[in-house]
């Protein structure tokens, strides 16, 4: 069994760019190259380091939620400045989250920690339900090179 706590958090926001999924939320490896594609245009024309410039902190983000009808997934950070070509902004709500923690590699963690949540966690938890919101999976390089983080998915008590 996957370990993973249950926390309440504070509302936050995340600012980001993103994109509309096209891929079936069953196709992993699709969904996968998908987010792969978009996050290196990002890199390439320069808009993920005006996010990194402005973060709050050195985490970065990948949230999928659904908005006006359709999947999306966006490439985020926390900020209190304004990105004026941003995407949108996300909003959290305050609410309980199951968090999965997870060291990994950079290019899968998020991945890593998606399948987790969703493929085992989710699944074992029978005292919580995952109703929709946003939920998002942030990454860290460590001190030493290597990468952590953890998904946070808001859930109510059945």
């Amino acid at each position: 069994m996957t370990e993973y706590k249950i926390e309440h958090r504070a509302a936050f926001q995340l600012t980001g760019y993103g994109f509309t999924i096209q891929a079936p939320f069953t196709d992993f490896a699709a969904l996968s190259a998908e987010k792969k594609t978009f996050w290196q245009e990002l890199a390439d024309n320069g808009r993920f380091a005006k996010l990194k410039k402005v973060a709050a902190d050195s985490l970065e983000w990948s949230v999928n939620e659904v908005y006006q009808g359709k999947p999306w997934n966006y490439f985020a950070v926390e900020t209190a400045d304004n990105v004026t070509d941003a995407t949108r902004l996300i909003e959290f709500p305050d609410s309980d989250y199951v968090i999965v923690s997870a060291n990994g590699d950079k290019e899968t963690l998020f991945d890593q920690l998606t399948g987790l949540a969703f493929g085992q966690v989710l699944g074992e938890i029978s005292d919580y339900a995952y109703v929709g919101g946003p939920n998002g999976t942030y990454r860290i390089e460590n001190a030493d090179g290597s990468w952590s983080g953890a998904i946070l998915i808001p859930v109510v008590k059945k």
